[in-house]
């Protein structure tokens, strides 16, 4: 009777937290159970306690901003109990397109996304293997726009990673500057508008002082895109090639 009724679980179905739903496939005790996700295909070996309460993860579950999930391969979110590099990049990619708290912060991530294909981990994981690569003394970053312009969205095609360095020369500011052209500012005790801009040590260099603020905009984009050039010409070695004809290449408009 009691093995009878054991082997009458086989079938039963539950939703995981995520809203998975899992059917019961194999029942060999309380702490060995086989179950399969319905959508998905895949099966996960579990206790009957996770099971009834809806407590297994399934590597398809949407877990990350409601879009981002693990998925099925080689590529490890942990190793020795320490988030892997890859996980960690891909995360943050997810949080600042998706998360609402981070775009109270950060308005400027508010409408950008991430293409489809990166919503699982190990696609992602496997660009990263594939196009990372470490300049001595510099922080890496996953950049979005310098190859396309203005681009609001992270794919294979559009993203490429950047030294500190370099990706620092593409910060715009647009939280502080208020209304006017990039690079530009109002200084009030003499009322002109005066242009800065970083150069390629991360030090403000002021390029001088104009009575309209199109003059210090023209200022501005003169000296910044000198900047770019030579700082992409000091990378050459060292930077794909995308990138470095894409700085080559790079134009500053007033609308930036």
């Amino acid at each position: 009777m009691i093995r009878n009724k054991l082997l009458n679980r086989i079938g039963e179905k539950r939703a995981n937290n995520f809203g998975s739903v899992m059917i019961l496939e194999e029942y060999h005790n309380n702490q060995d159970i086989l179950v399969r996700f319905i959508e998905s295909g895949n099966t996960v070996k579990t206790k009957w306690k996770h099971f009834s309460e809806g407590n297994v993860k399934n590597v398809y579950d949407k877990s990350i901003c409601g879009v981002g999930y693990v998925g099925e391969g080689k590529y490890r979110t942990r190793v020795d109990n320490k988030r892997t590099e890859q996980y960690r990049t891909w995360k943050a990619m997810i949080y600042r397109c998706y998360n609402s708290e981070h775009h109270k912060k950060h308005p400027w991530y508010s409408d950008c996304v991430v293409c489809e294909e990166w919503y699982n981990f190990q696609v992602f994981a496997k660009w990263y293997d594939e196009n990372y690569y470490e300049i001595e003394g510099q922080k890496m970053a996953i950049d979005k726009d310098i190859l396309v312009k203005n681009n609001r969205v992270y794919s294979p095609d559009n993203c490429v990673f950047v030294p500190s360095r370099i990706n620092n020369l593409f910060l715009k500011g647009k939280s502080k500057r208020g209304k006017l052209p990039i690079g530009v500012s109002l200084e009030k005790a003499t009322g002109k508008f005066v242009a800065k801009s970083n150069n390629a040590e991360g030090r403000t260099i002021r390029i001088g002082a104009y009575t309209n603020s199109k003059e210090a905009f023209e200022a501005y984009k003169k000296f910044k895109e000198k900047i770019i050039k030579q700082t992409a010409d000091g990378y050459r070695e060292l930077i794909p090639n995308k990138l470095y004809n894409a700085m080559i290449n790079y134009t500053i408009e007033i609308s930036d």
